[in-house]
This record gives structure tokens, C-alpha cells and sequence, in this order.
């Protein structure tokens, strides 16, 4: 079947829109603060998440990202402000590092299985969601960058989560198979409903692949849709050369989909080499 490069569908999608007879949101942060050391970790922060909308946070090493998502998870209690979760909510979370002895026997299946309990089936149900349902009797150290963190993702959702928080999910995958994710993880969202809320460093895609972008350097420094983040001075100043062309690099059509592995498979009607090759990114804009 034909399709379009899925950083191009995504940067086409409106952004959902909330009708004022939509719930609250998930997740509401205001006047968040974390002290360290007496210094400001973070300071100032308010956000809303809702239902349906990808949310991601750019922004320097060292600027509050993850320690932001611990704050929503639960996991660290702010110094100043509140944070209110709706009633009941189920939060899926992959992290930024998840260390596993490489000497430790650990199938796909049990590793699914380690903080909660999920009969094969909906393991497996989840596996094939994330196209990697063939590995779920794998060994764990056995997987690729891109395996994993499919298989992880494939983790996050086994509660089915009203929010999903992602701490730079394509971390160790190289560039087509960053773009294979995000597609994936977007695929989950329109499927599911959920929020998704997402850390990363990918300049080059996320501004394609997303439905609001927070710029945080220990606080909110810009925020909005991706046409007017981008179009920020603070922005260019968080991230200097990186910033310019960022959102023009991969908003490139082309007849292709994705494998799990980045490889392209181009559609057998369109002009062109058939089978599969590797993706290349456009070059910058001049």
C-alpha cells in the first residue's frame, strides 16, 4: 500500500481539538518548583495534558526534562506548586535507561511480566501492536536499539495507560528507525486515545511528529504548536544552528513505509527501485 513518510503525516494532522464539554485534563502542573542544593532544578512550570494529544519536551542537557516527568509520575514530590492527576488515571512509562545484566537469562515474555501480572495472550496482543510479536520467547540481551525499545513501548501499554510517558523512546535507534517509531507511536495514540508525553533530543523529526513542543531550560522558555515554537527567538537561542532548518529536514514526501528495522519498502506501483533500501534524510535547507 502506498503511504506517505509518516513525519510528514504527522506534521500535517491538526492538533486535536478539546471542545469545552471535554474532561479535564489528565495531568495539570502549576507553579511547579524542585529545589536542589538551593538551586532551582525547575521553577515556574505549568502544563496541562489531555486526552489524545502528543505532547513533547525539548530542550538542553541538564534542564529539568527528566526530572519533570518524575514530578508527573510521582516519583519525586515538588518543592513548590501542585500537580493533579485525574481520578483513576493509568500511566504506561518507558524510561530513559533500563539496565539489564546482560548475563541474566531474561526472555521478552518475562520481562513484560516483572512488575505486573499479564496472561501470553495479552502479551503477545501487545508484541504484535509494536510489530514485534515474533520475539516475545527472545532473549532480551539478543535485541537490537530499535527491538527494544519496541518491546518496551509494547511494555508501557499492557495496562492500557490513559497517558503515556516516554523518556527519549528512540534513544540507541538510528535515524529511519527513529522515524519508524515515532510512526508507531503515533499509530498508538490514534488507536488507543491516550496522551502521549515525550522527552527528546530529535530536532530533526520532532517538530514533525508532534502535537504541542515544550522548550524547558529549568523552566518553560517557549511553548505552543510546532509552527510557532519554532518560529521563537528563545528557541534559536536554546539551540542555536540545530534550530534552523530543524523542521524543514524531514517534511519531505515519499512512497514509502518503514520495516521495524528503518528499511524502506517502496509501494510495487510507484516509479522507482522496488524492495527495500535505506531511508536517507533530506538535506538541511540552505
Amino acid at each position: 500500500m502506498l503511504t506517505r513518510d509518516p513525519a510528514t503525516q504527522l506534521a500535517t494532522r491538526p492538533a486535536p481539538l478539546r471542545a469545552k464539554s471535554d474532561p479535564a485534563p489528565l495531568v495539570t502542573l502549576a507553579g511547579i518548583g524542585i529545589l536542589r542544593n538551593g538551586r532551582d532544578i525547575l521553577s515556574g512550570i505549568d502544563l496541562e495534558v489531555h486526552r489524545g494529544e502528543i505532547v513533547t519536551i525539548i530542550g538542553p542537557n541538564g534542564g529539568g526534562k527528566t526530572t519533570l516527568l518524575k514530578v508527573i509520575l510521582g516519583i519525586i514530590a515538588p518543592d513548590k506548586g501542585s500537580v493533579s492527576r485525574a481520578a483513576h488515571l493509568k500511566i504506561g512509562y518507558v524510561p530513559q535507561k533500563l539496565h539489564i545484566d546482560p548475563t541474566l537469562p531474561l526472555p521478552v515474555w518475562r520481562l513484560m511480566t516483572l512488575t505486573a501480572r499479564f496472561a501470553r495472550a495479552e502479551i503477545a496482543a501487545a508484541l504484535q501492536e509494536t510489530g514485534v510479536a515474533h520475539l516475545i520467547e527472545a532473549d532480551v540481551s539478543t535485541l537490537s536499539g530499535g527491538e527494544f525499545q519496541r518491546v518496551m513501548l509494547a511494555r508501557s501499554i499492557l495496562g492500557r495507560p490513559d497517558l503515556l510517558v516516554l523518556d527519549e523512546p528512540v534513544q540507541g535507534v538510528d535515524f529511519a528507525g527513529e522515524v519508524a517509531l515515532y510512526e508507531m507511536i503515533a499509530a498508538i495514540r490514534d488507536q488507543r486515545g491516550c496522551a502521549i508525553l515525550l522527552v527528546s533530543h530529535d530536532l530533526h523529526v520532532v517538530m514533525a511528529a508532534t502535537d504541542r513542543v515544550i522548550c524547558l531550560n529549568g523552566h518553560v522558555c517557549c511553548a505552543g504548536v510546532p509552527h510557532e515554537v519554532a518560529e521563537d527567538p528563545e528557541y534559536a537561542r536554546l539551540f542555536g544552528p540545530r534550530a534552523s532548518g530543524a523542521v524543514a529536514l524531514y517534511q519531505h514526501h515519499h512512497d514509502h513505509a518503514h520495516t521495524i528495522h528503518g528499511d524502506v519498502v517502496r509501494d510495487e506501483t510507484g516509479s522507482g527501485d522496488q524492495g527495500l533500501e535505506r531511508d536517507e534524510p533530506d538535506p538541511p535547507a540552505e
